[in-house]
């Protein structure tokens, strides 16, 4: 009798098999939850604090002391979100308007744009109250809405701000015939004052930075602190079922409301902190780009987990940087293609077949390129990273690339969706075909268009992740009955 038929009648087949899938799985997603299971949460806020406290001390690089300062920025957006969506499970699409409200809100109160020059220790806890009180605001016409209905109206709001901002440098108030700039446009707002907090007046990234730190250290033992209480438990009771909630006297409404209003807060700490490192604001820092980015980074490291918004973000602000520069994208391409083999082989005897059908493979193209008489782009032009100098004995790349790299993308998202329904014997054999032509279009077009690259790759880590492990990468997995 097969699994399906021992099911009792009345019996969930995801239910059925919820303890079968919280059992630990064997190789690299095994490591992942022993790992998330065994490893304190103490000794992983210990081993981070560390290497922050060591970056901070002995990197004096100002490219990565930047990386380093927007990294925390973006830090206190993951967990602002995460305790939006996360905890309270409310899918509010107007969060950047948040952190473009709090970075304006500084640039006017602490620039010569309108000849405003409050004292930080005034402007930016005042700041924090506003934007608290406009996400209670927001949160009016929203408390009764979840889901997509939910959704609709926040990225509304975060339309409306874009817009407010955009029309906002030329408003003729009544009784003044000439017309005033509140916000600057497109053209933004430059010439910020800089912190200046106990007398010290900070002057760059570094700076910057340990008070980042300083601050997500209290607002990360404030988060897990209400996470532990009644309001943190009801929140995610609310997230879990909201009538449910709402029939065990639970006051749903309320609870959206604080969701909204915490998260509205740390949003706008945010825009201050990051008005304050860039030394201006502009427009087009707050769209929805960089709101995608927030929520791939909370998705990536598990929805209402702290460590895993920590990890997230980690992944999605480091890994554009990285793929700005040709050579650590092709290491790093490189290197998760090789794992990816490595994974789908289960064997370290069908690895080295795999690698081997892969440059049998390079060397028949090549020849068959030779033979036809194919006009090819030189190695010079193309091998200039490490990794291209490599391949550049097997691999070719034709002369037209833009029109071979289109062609050579169609067909590996083809072949990508037949390995996906293929039998297990022409997976095997089809794995090493996929393999170089991911290696072919990289070279050929992605590693020249960093921009669409970097989006792609996000792209394919989330899509690969929902597959894989669904709850993220330290997220815990949820048991839904519909």
């Amino acid at each position: 009798m097969s699994e399906q038929q021992g099911l009792g009648i009345g019996t969930d087949e995801w239910v059925a098999q919820h303890e079968k899938r919280l059992a630990r799985r064997s190789g690299l997603l095994g490591i992942l939850d022993l790992l998330n299971q065994k490893v304190s949460p103490a000794i992983r806020y210990g081993i981070l604090g560390v290497a922050a406290i060591a970056f901070g001390l002995f990197v004096d690089d100002f490219y990565l002391q930047r990386i380093a300062a927007n990294l925390g920025v973006f830090l206190i957006l993951t967990l602002g979100l995460n305790v939006v969506m996360g905890f309270a499970g409310l899918l509010d699409l107007g969060f950047v308007a948040f952190f473009g409200f709090g970075a304006y809100a500084y640039a006017l109160t602490s620039s010569g744009h309108l000849n405003q020059h409050w004292p930080t220790y005034l402007s930016v806890p005042a700041i924090v109250i506003v934007t608290a009180f406009l996400g209670y605001l927001v949160s009016l016409p929203s408390r009764r809405l979840f889901g997509d209905y939910l959704a609709i109206v926040t990225l509304f709001f975060g339309q409306v701000f874009i817009q407010l901002i955009i029309s906002s440098d030329s408003i003729t108030f009544p009784g003044n015939e000439e017309s005033t700039d509140i916000t600057g446009g497109s053209n933004g707002i430059p010439g910020l004052d800089p912190f200046v907090l106990f007398g010290y007046k900070f002057k760059g990234a570094a700076d910057y930075y340990w008070l980042l730190l300083v601050i997500l250290v209290f607002l990360i033992i404030a988060i897990i602190r209400v996470d532990r209480t009644r309001v943190g438990r009801a929140w995610k009771t609310v997230r879990e079922d909201s009538l449910a909630s709402q029939a065990m006297g639970i006051k749903v409404n309320n609870l959206k409301m604080l969701a909204f209003i915490v998260g509205a807060a740390i949003a706008g700490l945010a825009g201050t902190i990051f008005a304050g490192i860039q030394n201006s604001v502009f427009i087009n820092g707050f769209d929805m780009p960089l709101l995608t980015l927030i929520y791939a980074a909370v998705i990536l490291g598990g929805s209402g987990s702290i460590p895993g918004s920590i990890l997230g973000a980690f992944v999605m602000s480091v890994l554009p940087e990285i793929l700005r520069v040709q050579n650590y994208s092709e290491i790093l391409f490189l290197s998760v293609l090789i794992l990816t083999i490595a994974v789908l082989g289960k064997s370290w005897k069908k690895f080295a077949f795999n690698i081997a059908l892969v440059v049998l493979i390079g060397f028949l193209v090549k020849v068959i390129v030779s033979a036809l008489n194919i006009a090819t782009t030189p190695a010079a032009t193309w091998a200039i990273a490490p990794v291209s100098k490599a391949l550049q004995h097997w691999l070719v790349i034709p002369q037209s690339r833009l029109l071979w790299g289109n062609i050579g993308f169609v067909l590996l998202i083809s072949l990508i969706a037949y390995y996906s329904i293929a039998k297990e014997k022409i997976k095997f054999y089809l794995l090493p075909l996929i393999t170089y032509v991911a290696i072919f279009v990289w070279e050929d077009r992605l590693v020249i268009e960093p921009n669409t690259t970097r989006q792609l790759i996000i792209g394919m880590l989330l899509v690969v992740l929902m597959i894989v492990r669904p709850q993220g990468f330290l997220g815990k997995t949820r048991v839904e009955v519909l």
